[in-house]
């Protein structure tokens, strides 16, 4: 293989991965000098994304290589949401309000639109770069960007199927994907570290969110405790009981949907993201979590369920920023751009909505990282604030999953029209 990495086994990978985390965390614990005054520029959350970022791009480990993403998001990421969901009221974030279905939809919309805008905007300056005929039309291509951004990795693959895009050339959407949709995230995550700011400028009203992480720690106070190791075990048992379960339920389901509705087997058809393993272990993890809460289980916060939770997700956020590749930026630079203008015009108009209707920054990032990152980056996004909110980012998630195909064909009818504009 062409351009190993220096380090292929995924215990040495994982290794360095934890040593990115641990020295992110412990630099951030420093008070005083440097490191306070750079964590207080860069978030630390970033930071857990961009050190592996740079080993990846310096050749040094490759997700190309390594399954440690497969195993933080198959294993890690429904187990951490079992535990951040334990000790969730969800009257109180239905109590949120409107804002973030809002938001979501307005990332939606600037997805569906963002696309044929970027395609007239780039074709101005390159025309080469969106032209293309046949199964090459770059517009075929795209098509698979907008099942991606709108939904995940079902409904990207509903729309490679739909449209037929040459399979040779689809590694530079693959690529287009990954570079855009990281640059944005990482952007989001500067955010959050700015968030008080931001919403002073939204003039906006976050007590409901704050009302729900006052909820959630004044519980955690009330039962917090010194952990036993019984407690820890059952903790674990909890979660990787429920990720076993999920993944039993997500094979049945998604096996059982196959094989007797045509819709969902066929995989040009908007209904093929209901086949998705994935769809369904989040979902079905979700609600296993969501049903705990009414139990003595959510007790165990006291515990620190949240804590092993947010431990789970900081080492997804490591397997996620391992995904980008610094290097591959200049790479392709039409596409780029194109991708650029697109998550451009999906940022302004969420910036715009949120402004008008004096939505938190909160519901604008993880509004967003519904839409472009999906199950696996929204409840780190959300988490990132506090982690009693990435149940929030999981429900929006999952709506991005159901509208993910049908926007995309809407967005890819409106690409191909202004292909020949």
């Amino acid at each position: 293989m062409d351009n190993q990495p220096l380090f292929t086994n995924d215990a040495i990978v994982f290794g360095i991965l934890m040593l990115c985390l641990g020295f992110v965390f412990y630099t951030e614990s420093i008070k005083k000098g440097f490191w306070n005054k750079f964590y207080k520029i860069i978030p630390g959350i970033l930071m857990c994304y961009l050190l592996p970022a740079i080993f990846n791009s310096l050749g040094i480990i490759s997700a190309e290589t390594s399954k440690t993403y497969y195993i933080a998001s198959r294993f890690l990421l429904p187990a951490s949401l079992v535990l951040m969901t334990l000790s969730i009221d969800l009257k109180a974030i239905f109590n949120l309000g409107p804002k973030a279905l809002i938001l979501f939809f307005t990332g939606t919309i600037g997805i569906i639109f963002g696309g044929p805008i970027a395609i007239l905007l780039i074709s101005l300056v390159s025309p080469d770069t969106v032209e293309g005929v046949g199964f090459d039309a770059v517009w075929r291509g795209l098509s698979t960007l907008a099942g991606s951004w709108i939904g995940g990795g079902a409904n990207q693959a509903a729309m490679l199927e739909i449209y037929q895009y040459n399979p040779q050339k689809y590694g530079g959407m693959v690529l287009v994907d990954i570079v855009v949709a990281n640059i944005w995230m990482a952007l989001l995550l500067i955010g959050i570290g700015k968030s008080d700011k931001i919403d002073n400028w939204l003039k906006a009203d976050n007590s409901a969110i704050e009302e729900l992480k006052e909820k959630v720690s004044s519980f955690a106070e009330s039962v917090t405790r010194n952990p036993s190791l019984t407690d820890l075990m059952v903790i674990l048992a909890l979660a990787f009981g429920t990720v076993g379960l999920a993944h039993f339920g997500a094979e049945g389901i998604s096996s059982f949907l196959k094989e007797n509705i045509a819709a969902v087997a066929d995989k040009t058809s908007a209904f093929s993201s209901f086949s998705s393993k994935f769809f369904w272990m989040i979902t079905i993890a979700t609600a296993i979590g969501i049903l705990l809460s009414y139990t003595k289980a959510k007790n165990y916060e006291g515990a620190g369920a949240s804590k092993i939770g947010s431990v789970f997700i900081y080492v997804l956020v490591a397997t996620i920023g391992m995904k980008m590749d610094l290097s591959k930026i200049i790479e392709n630079p039409g596409l780029i751009a194109i991708g650029l203008v697109w998550m451009t015009i999906h940022a302004g108009l969420l910036i715009l909505v949120a402004k008008l209707i004096k939505a938190p920054y909160f519901f604008l990032a993880v509004g967003s990282q519904a839409n472009v990152g999906g199950a696996a980056s929204a409840p780190v996004v959300a988490a990132a604030f506090h982690p009693s909110l990435a149940t929030v980012g999981v429900l929006l998630a999952v709506f991005g999953y159901v509208v993910g195909t049908y926007g995309a064909i809407l967005c890819t009818i409106l690409m191909e029209t202004a292909s020949k504009v």
